[in-house]
């Protein structure tokens, strides 16, 4: 059986969560479950279970399977997972109290949001007001994750960005069913909150990555990946000098988890890594120091799958979740690419 991570990072994560026995004996609600975020969540409670916890934490584990994939994508049988094959786009009935709902449901890769905007659109929208009505019901905490798409394309003076700032983003063209999509979901965290007393947070994720993309997910690493293991030239699309940071998926999972715990009622955080700020050209010779080896790669124009309009740089201002609930990156870039390059030679058939 495929596993999707690596046994090391969920320790590491578990360990690193001081505030894990707040979690002993509660339920929790996680949509999107068999996705990239959720798996790991679903893992790491395992965890807590196994290692930490007399009185086990229980999960309520919601997905539609729409993009979820292969790997690791069927959970193994688990006294405290109730897995719900469901979209949250429909009503969702719960007899049991539920303390935290995590609502990682979502299209997070461009190639999939332009293959299904209109899901993409009603997940965000609808699913989100579904979750944030049973939220209201049974008095949990809730969990958003936005984007940092809901930025746009920001000007300099910008970046690193800020929570503060209100984004640089349009309404109209292929990106914007996932960017205003996101947008509106703040929105409705922020009225369910003021109106109704909701105890709800909102994440920003910065480019996440790990164990578990799926191959065919279509952003850079899983692509660069993909191509190293058919030993086929890696492809830069536009002029690869478009900037990013990346977040390792240990510093992702920890981040979030400390806005579940310590996060302020109401409040939105950037979750990322500010540094370094890499040029997909500077991708490739990372790559290239982490497999000590030439790496060939051609640069051409972007596929009529990928949506056009990407923003130039993309850098996170994490000053706010650093001064908050203690978040602090500790893996470095090319740390992170051997635990992922190693995953994925593994894992990856090579397309």
């Amino acid at each position: 059986m495929v596993e999707f991570f690596l046994q090391s990072d969920i320790d590491e994560i578990a360990e690193r969560l001081d505030s894990r026995q707040r979690f002993e004996g509660k339920t929790v609600l996680i949509t999107g479950a068999r996705g990239f975020l959720g798996r790991y969540f679903i893992e790491v409670f395992k965890k807590f279970n196994r290692s930490y916890f007399n009185n086990p934490v229980q999960i309520i584990a919601i997905d539609n399977l729409i993009t979820s994939g292969q790997i690791g994508s069927k959970f193994v049988e688990d006294p405290n997972i109730d897995f719900m094959e469901h979209d949250v786009v429909k009503k969702l009935n719960i007899e049991q109290p539920i303390d935290y709902i995590i609502h990682a449901a979502g299209i997070a890769s461009p190639h999939y949001y332009k293959k299904y905007p209109i899901e993409t659109l009603e997940v965000a929208i609808i699913g989100t007001q579904n979750m944030l009505y049973l939220a209201k019901e049974k008095e949990s905490k809730f969990l958003f994750f936005s984007s940092s798409e809901i930025y746009g394309d920001p000007n300099s003076a910008n970046i690193p960005t800020p929570e503060s700032y209100r984004g640089n983003v349009s309404c109209l063209g292929p990106r914007a069913c996932y960017d205003e999509s996101k947008r509106v979901g703040e929105t409705l965290c922020y009225i369910f909150q003021q109106k109704f007393n909701v105890h709800t947070n909102i994440v920003r994720p910065f480019n996440f990555y790990g164990p578990g993309m799926q191959e065919e997910d279509f952003r850079v690493l899983p692509n660069f990946a993909s191509k190293i293991k058919s030993k086929s030239p890696l492809k830069i699309y536009g002029d690869g000098k478009q900037t990013r940071t990346f977040c390792y998926i240990t510093d992702a999972i920890t981040g979030l988890f400390k806005v579940i715990l310590d996060g302020k009622k109401g409040e939105v955080y950037n979750i990322g890594n500010p540094s370094p700020e890499v040029s997909i050209l500077d991708i490739v010779e990372n790559i290239q120091q982490v497999l000590k080896r030439d790496i060939p790669f051609d640069v051409i124009e972007y596929p009529e799958s990928y949506p056009s309009g990407e923003p130039y740089r993309r850098c996170p201002d994490i000053q706010k979740a650093k001064d908050g609930i203690n978040y602090i990156p500790e893996i470095n870039f090319n740390e992170g690419l051997k635990r992922f390059l190693t995953w994925t030679n593994e894992n990856y058939e090579g397309k």
